[in-house]
C-alpha cells in the first residue's frame, strides 16, 4: 500500500504519540525545571515527527535521508534527557 501522507508513516504515528506522552511526563516535573529538562524534553520529542513529516515532504530520497538522520538525532537526545530526568528523579 502506497503512503498518500506522511501521517500514514507507522514511525510518524508512534513518534507523534511519544510527543504527547512527553508532554504529560514533563508537566509533572518540579516547577524549577519548566525552562531545564522539560523544555529540552519537550523541543527533542517534536523534532521527531516534525522532521520525518519534513523529509516526507521533500522532492529528492538524499534529502527525505538527510531529515531521517535528524530525527534520529532528536531521539538520541530525547533518550539521554529521558535517563537524566529519570536518574534525578523526575520520572520512574
Amino acid at each position: 500500500m502506497k503512503t498518500k501522507s506522511f501521517k500514514d508513516l507507522i514511525v510518524w504515528q508512534k513518534s507523534y504519540n511519544l510527543v504527547i506522552e512527553i508532554y504529560k511526563m514533563t508537566g509533572l516535573f518540579p516547577k524549577e525545571e519548566m525552562y531545564g529538562l522539560s523544555q529540552q524534553m519537550r523541543r527533542a520529542s517534536i523534532g521527531i515527527p516534525s522532521n520525518i513529516a519534513e523529509g516526507y515532504g521533500r522532492q529528492y530520497s538524499k534529502e527525505y535521508k538527510q531529515f531521517l538522520s535528524m530525527a534520529y538525532g532528536s531521539l538520541c537526545e530525547l533518550e539521554t534527557q529521558y535517563l537524566l530526568a529519570i536518574d534525578l528523579g523526575f520520572s520512574t
